[in-house]
């Protein structure tokens, strides 16, 4: 669980997609949709301004009747995000997701973005350490 979160980074393709601010929530669920993913960073240039994540679009926009088509996701989007460095632990990144509620943690370095950590990345880490761990004693039980 002291693995830092660049390992896990390293198994991950090296394309973030994002989205600019001025794009509409119509064209945010139909990359999350496209992409299966559940959250979209949005940027400007390089700097990270939010997030939008599924529950965003259900919440904020939804929820409330908003034509999806007109309401950019700057109008939206969760701003000050939390983010990590790629330092960041395994378990620390799962005490901020329970803590927070987060599903998706953007991870940056000197203030550029290099990566995003989800729930299913941690999963899926700690279900392959599992299967090695068991691996490891089956081996050892039976010689």
């Amino acid at each position: 669980m002291q693995t830092p979160l660049s390992m896990l980074l390293k198994e991950k393709s090296n394309k973030i997609q994002t989205l600019a601010p001025e794009d509409t929530c119509f064209f945010c669920s139909e990359i999350l949709s496209k992409f299966g993913i559940g959250a979209l960073l949005v940027m400007e240039g390089e700097k990270l301004l939010g997030i939008v994540s599924e529950r965003d679009l259900i919440n904020k926009l939804v929820s409330k009747k908003l034509a999806p088509e007109t309401v950019k996701v700057s109008e939206i989007m969760t701003r000050n995000v939390l983010t990590v460095t790629p330092e960041t632990t395994v378990q620390e990144a799962i005490e901020i997701m329970t803590e927070r509620r987060f599903r998706h943690l953007p991870v940056l370095e000197k203030d550029k973005l290099v990566g995003i950590i989800s729930i299913g990345d941690i999963t899926r880490w700690i279900m392959l350490q599992q299967q090695q761990e068991i691996s490891a004693l089956t081996g050892y039980i039976h010689g």
